[in-house]
């Protein structure tokens, strides 16, 4: 057996179909659903998508402001301001598992998991209502959440680093 270590500098700069198959190799080795070779459509968000709500920005900010001592949770959190494509009808913001795993530096699908529960679970009591969820999941590792809320995170992230910038320059005076 030969070992081969690569950086993510590799593997972004592989073709496509090299990162589909380094992308299955991990999946498989973690567990999880084995994903198609060739995907022929676009992922196709499950049935537990169906209460699915559209965050405003003061949402995100409650939901923030629930989770915030749990750092791994704010970065899953926050890992749904960058950009991404949206699917189907209505449409749907679509995010893999495996690429919040490894912006956030998480050591396991399972923690992400855990993390997008704890979101779950804050919108739930944010909303006072146990039906109302922020993501959903397909069984190919895929994560879906609203548009709007895609864009209320975006907008909340943007405050942030706004206020940050602005007490750094307070400080700096």
């Amino acid at each position: 057996m030969i070992g081969i270590t690569l950086t993510s500098d590799h593997i972004r700069g592989a073709p496509r179909e090299v990162r589909e198959w380094i992308e299955r190799e991990v999946i498989a080795a973690l567990g999880l659903s084995p994903v198609p070779a060739a995907a022929a459509s676009p992922p196709e968000p499950s049935a537990g998508t169906a209460h699915l709500v559209a965050c405003s920005m003061q949402e995100a900010a409650a939901v923030l402001s629930q989770i915030q001592g749990m750092w791994p949770a704010v970065n899953v959190f926050f890992e749904f301001a960058r950009p991404t494509i949206s699917f189907g009808e209505p449409p749907l913001m679509t995010y893999r598992l495996i690429d919040i795993l490894h912006h956030t530096k998480l050591e396991a699908i399972d923690q992400v998991m855990e993390c997008l529960e704890a979101i779950n679970q804050a919108l739930a009591r944010v909303r006072h209502d146990a039906n109302a969820k922020f993501c959903g999941f397909d069984s190919e590792g895929h994560c879906f959440i609203a548009p709007g809320t895609q864009a209320s995170i975006a907008q909340l992230w943007q405050s942030v680093i706004a206020a940050h910038q602005a007490s750094a320059r307070d400080e700096v005076l």
